[in-house]
């Protein structure tokens, strides 16, 4: 049973039946008696000051409920949100941030900036009010700072490495090469956009919020506060998630204003976002350039790397979630190599667009991108070889566990092994024959790599509980939360291997701040380092109650008592009885010893030490069309080590499609907003572009494991590892066979036509 259901097997996913059937619990799937629909009015300009808000016709059309502008907000006490992380600015000020009031306070600060709400008998009759509403605005130039008292616009600087040591180190060398890159703007574009629907039970005292959030608790946690409750009082439901990757948080405004709204008018309020309204009212990505520049000796030995950043936040910085990709990540900048000395300053600053959260990889990718790029610029600049640049860099296994001059401490890796056999798996060897191949046809061909290393699972605690039905099957709880992972499945294969329990006789709770103690939620690879770890503990803890019934049950000594395979043993013998026989027996209270508690339900919380670090070589090949400028992928391949591999088959999954997001972002994807107007540009799918089917190409994931220490598994994470190695491979394969470096992400057929019409004439 263990072996074909347990860790490590390719276990189809639980989850999907009643996914394809289409009896999936989202958002939109939730009708509850006497439902509200709630709708903004948004302002439709980037920056200006608001003069007046009539609000009278939209009260009086039909249906609709009540209009409410942040004065209501304020009158009935609703709290706002602030970062707890610290940070100064240049001068040693602190950090300047402004929350989001909730709505608009007499300015607004970015092109659909809430502004006021309406609520009605129908979202029709709700849309239709929301125009009726007539606002005065004052237009104000977007040349202005953002925030008056912030004249700079810097909201904080953030340093980490050796200044000094790296200044030294440059001012030594043989050979520096120095770049500008940028990562452009991006959004999430889930399945399912976003979604909250509120609850007050006037006899209980009780709020419930329904809504897609990763992190359930932490919303609870925050609600709580903002509405002047004790946490008993707020319940979060998250149930089926079409897609998070991190942009899903705790701090959205609408969770707040559905549950007061639904206490003030005594119905409940819905808020579903409409697919065209969600680029203007969700968080934005990304969004970083760099000065960045490597320091070599004359063995084309890395002496020090600095770098410069500047992140734009957006207008408002509500809570650390707007803060976090601009700093969170910056230690990746060290990659899979031997850096001696390093030094990154970061300037974030406000903009007149929406602000910035966590999305796939959340600083990662954009590391891995700026070094690994630098990495072929330098080869190029020093006329070596890009994978012999990268060789004579790499930290061998011997030095692990490595202290890195950006502060993390890879504890494993065999980098030099994945990345042989990414370049086998790609034969790298055999590209220039391709490439013939290629310029026969009149196509140009490139190909590029790069050495991710992420850091994932980060110390944070999260709790798991088993607990057994009399008739022996049980339920699994984790405060986790599923965005489209396959937890039911992967959690399932956890127990199984640890418990030996069928699979089809377990069932997984998450997401319900009711039914589980604790959760921290889902983001940064940490489900199954650290939920699973937590679930491995509560279950050695059943197994350590259970050898105690089984002795009775057996009549022999608990010290004669093994477990292996979900059975109790006799040691020695062939006598025993099941587990379930057991959990049967635990509720059999009058037999148990006296000092026992009748039944089999265990806890545990699990907190990891220190992160860990997934890492792999992704190697990208695409041909060109110089006529059109279009580009062609031609094959993927990548070579992880995500450490224990628990399902082959979803891991496989979450690595092909962290890299289609990466994918999206170089080849296609941006957020953009318009220089001199402030309007945003890219406002639909008409406009953003997203990769499909016949974008891509074949998918070759190979595996280098090795095991961390840090947690009984020895999983390292995997949610993020192809978005973390994709961003660079792809451009450095385009920049491979344009023969020019003068191209940034997305690298559309018009930049690529472009970009090669700038080349000298001898290389085109």
């Amino acid at each position: 049973m263990n072996e074909k259901y347990g860790i490590g097997q390719p276990v189809l996913r639980f989850e999907d039946p009643r996914l394809l059937r289409g009896e999936g619990r989202y958002i939109n799937d939730l009708v509850l008696p006497g439902m509200a629909h709630l709708t903004y009015l948004r302002s439709p300009h980037p920056h200006a000051r608001i003069v007046s808000i009539d609000t009278a016709a939209a009260s009086a059309a039909p249906g609709v409920l009540g209009v409410f502008t942040v004065e209501d907000l304020e009158r009935d006490g609703v709290g706002t949100t602030a970062p707890s992380l610290k940070r100064n600015r240049a001068d040693g000020s602190p950090m300047f941030w402004r929350a989001h009031p909730g709505l608009a306070k007499g300015m607004v600060r970015h092109v659909g900036d809430p502004v006021a709400i309406v609520v009605a008998e129908t979202q029709e009759q709700a849309k239709d009010a929301t125009e009726q509403i007539l606002v005065e605005y004052e237009a104000r130039p977007i040349t202005d700072p953002v925030w008056e008292e912030c004249p700079d616009n810097v909201s904080n600087v953030f340093e980490v490495g050796n200044q000094a040591a790296t200044a030294a180190a440059f001012a030594g060398a043989a050979q520096v090469v120095k770049r500008h890159y940028s990562v452009s703007r991006v959004h999430a574009q889930y399945l399912e956009p976003r979604g909250a629907l509120g609850e007050w039970a006037p006899g209980a005292g009780r709020y419930t919020l329904h809504c897609d959030a990763q992190h359930p608790h932490h919303v609870r946690e925050l609600l709580a506060r903002l509405l002047k409750v004790a946490e008993h009082q707020v319940r979060v439901v998250s149930n089926d998630v079409g897609g998070g990757f991190g942009a899903k948080g705790w701090a959205h405004l609408e969770h707040r204003h559905v549950l007061w709204l639904a206490r003030k008018l005594g119905r409940p309020v819905k808020w579903t976002c409409d697919r065209s309204e969600a680029l203007l009212v969700d968080e934005h990505a990304r969004d970083v350039t760099s000065s960045i520049e490597l320091a070599f000796d004359a063995g084309h030995r890395i002496l020090a790397l600095r770098a410069h950043n500047i992140s734009a936040l957006g207008a408002y910085v509500s809570t650390d979630r707007n803060l976090l990709p601009s700093f969170a990540n910056l230690g990746s900048l060290i990659g899979m190599y031997r850096i001696p000395a390093a030094y990154v300053h970061v300037s974030s600053v406000f903009s007149f667009t929406n602000c910035l959260a966590p999305y796939r990889g959340n600083g990662r990718p954009e590391a891995i991108y700026l070094l690994e790029r630098l990495m072929d610029d330098a080869a190029r600049e020093l006329g070596v070889d890009r994978v012999e640049l990268r060789r004579r860099n790499l930290i061998p296994s011997a030095a692990m566990p490595y202290q890195t001059t950006l502060g993390f401490t890879y504890d494993c890796g065999a980098f030099e092994k994945g990345m042989d056999q990414a370049l086998a798996l790609a034969q790298w060897a055999d590209f220039s024959s391709r490439k013939e191949v290629s310029n026969a046809k009149g196509k140009l061909r490139g190909i590029g790599l790069a050495n991710a290393i992420e850091r994932a699972a980060a110390p944070g605690m999260e709790y798991a509980e088993i607990r057994f039905e009399t008739a022996g099957t049980a339920t699994l709880l984790v405060g986790t939360k599923s965005h489209g992972q396959g937890h039911e499945t992967m959690y399932r294969q956890i127990a199984a291997s640890r418990l030996g329990i069928p699979l089809e006789e377990m069932r997984l709770i998450e997401g319900d701040t009711d039914m589980l103690a604790y959760g921290a939620g889902t983001a940064g690879s940490r489900s199954t380092v650290i939920g699973g770890t937590a679930l491995c503990l509560a279950a050695d803890k059943v197994i350590a109650k259970g050898k105690r019934i089984a002795a009775q049950l057996l009549e022999a000594a608990d010290a004669d008592i093994a477990f292996a395979l979900g059975r109790y043993t006799i040691a020695g013998t062939d006598r025993g009885v099941s587990l379930k026989e057991v959990a049967r027996a635990s509720f059999a209270y009058a037999a148990l010893p006296k000092d026992m508690e009748p039944g089999l339900f265990e806890h545990a919380t699990f907190s990891p030490a220190q992160e860990t670090f997934p890492n792999g070589t992704h190697v990208c090949e695409v041909e060109v069309d110089p006529q059109t400028g279009a580009i062609e992928l031609i094959n993927y391949v990548v070579v992880d080590d995500v450490g224990t591999v628990i399902n082959p088959l979803t891991l496989h999954g979450q690595v092909v499609g962290g890299i289609v997001q990466g994918l999206g972002q170089i080849l296609m994807e941006q957020i953009v907003y318009d220089a001199e107007t402030g309007q945003l540009l890219t406002g639909s799918f008409m406009d953003y572009a997203l990769p499909r089917a016949g974008d891509l190409c074949n998918f070759e994931v190979g595996h280098n494991t090795v095991p961390t220490k840090l947690n009984p598994l020895g999983a390292k994470g995997a949610g993020e590892a192809g978005t973390v190695g994709a961003l660079a491979a792809a451009m450095n394969a385009i920049v491979d066979a344009l023969s020019t470096s003068d191209i940034d992400m997305p690298t559309t057929s018009e930049r690529v036509w472009q970009a090669l019409q700038k080349r000298p004439v001898s290389s085109r």
